[in-house]
């Protein structure tokens, strides 16, 4: 008797959770899903470079391809590469979906040498001393044909991360760390 209570039990433990599963919005959902593909397109503003790949597969980041995007993402200055964050990809893409844009994504700035970020800190105060960028974490970037505007709400919204905005010089900023905007 007791056998059937225990799986009685379960059943009904299982079926309160495919209920509550089924409650959740549509978005918290497919984030939990360990199927499909995430595409991304980058061309870098100021090499003339462009990376792109399929860079997670089936809940399957793919190191080549992170590689390559890293390298495109380089700075520029010093023509130094470092890893970049795989979150900030995350954001790219969900960013690029959530305004229906199938092009590449406009890099203006990905990773920064704390040489070269030292020099911009020295010419302007829009650059942080502890950037994001020297981390691998940040990207300043530009969707053309979309307004920066539309782009700032959309990275807003999605609460990944921090948002910058920066309409004087025709970019956005967003990374991986705390949720913020300025």
């Amino acid at each position: 008797m007791s056998v059937v209570c225990s799986s009685r039990r379960q059943l009904l433990l299982g079926l309160g959770g495919v209920a509550m599963f089924s409650m959740l919005p549509s978005k918290a959902q497919a984030s939990r899903s360990t199927k499909g593909v995430r595409s991304l397109g980058f061309y870098n503003r100021h090499t003339g470079e462009r990376g792109q790949g399929s860079y997670w597969v089936d809940g399957d980041y793919q190191s080549e391809i992170l590689t390559d995007f890293s390298q495109v993402l380089r700075d520029h200055r010093q023509n130094e590469a470092a890893p970049m964050d795989k979150r900030l990809f995350d954001f790219a893409y969900q960013l690029r979906e959530s305004l229906s844009f199938k092009e590449d994504l406009h890099v203006i700035s990905g990773y920064r040498s704390p040489k070269t970020n030292a020099m911009l800190a020295n010419r302007s105060n829009g650059v942080a001393k502890k950037s994001y960028h020297m981390k691998g974490m940040a990207l300043d970037l530009a969707l053309p044909g979309v307004k920066l505007a539309h782009i700032r709400e959309a990275a807003l919204e999605l609460k990944l991360g921090g948002v910058g905005y920066y309409p004087k010089s025709g970019f956005i900023h967003i990374d991986t760390g705390p949720v913020r905007s300025w």
